[in-house]
């Protein structure tokens, strides 16, 4: 071996030592209690208030969906189950007002139909705009109603 091929196989020696594990720190001496001092007015309680606050007249339906399909669509007294995909019927099931729900729903009064829980209850379009007000959800038109084109 001559004298660099040592000299490197010394440095990289020495860089893999200076490698350990750092020791495990100390352990923090013991705190001194320190006099508490004279409590503050009591603060006021905080309240919450829910996610979701229906306004007068509208009635959601209800969460407990049983198993099985979600909806159903009735048009002209006919009626047609509302079938999503797996992954898609688990978010309905806990997110009823997110966008791939209502899609569908919207689908079935496109037809000129209605919407249905299993269990009977109605959503209505004041349900729909519900669900929308606590999602907040931004709606873009698709026809240029946004911002004009730039000229070339």
């Amino acid at each position: 071996m001559d004298l660099r091929s040592r000299t490197a196989a010394a440095a990289l020696i020495a860089m893999l030592g200076a490698c350990q594990p750092a020791p495990p720190p100390a352990e923090p001496p013991a705190k001194v209690a320190a006099p508490t001092p004279a409590p503050l007015a009591e603060k006021p309680a905080i309240t919450v208030q829910p996610a979701l606050v229906v306004p007068p007249g509208v009635v959601l339906p209800s969460l407990d969906f049983p198993p099985g399909p979600l909806y159903y669509c009735e048009v002209k007294g006919g009626k047609t189950n509302i079938v999503y995909e797996d992954r898609v019927e688990k978010l309905c099931r806990r997110h009823p007002e997110m966008g791939p729900c209502q899609y569908e729903r919207n689908a079935c009064r496109a037809k000129g139909g209605r919407v249905f829980t299993q269990k009977g209850e109605e959503v209505t379009m004041a349900v729909e705009a519900e669900y929308d007000r606590v999602v907040m959800r931004v709606r873009f038109q698709a026809d240029g109603g946004g911002a004009p084109a730039k000229k070339k």
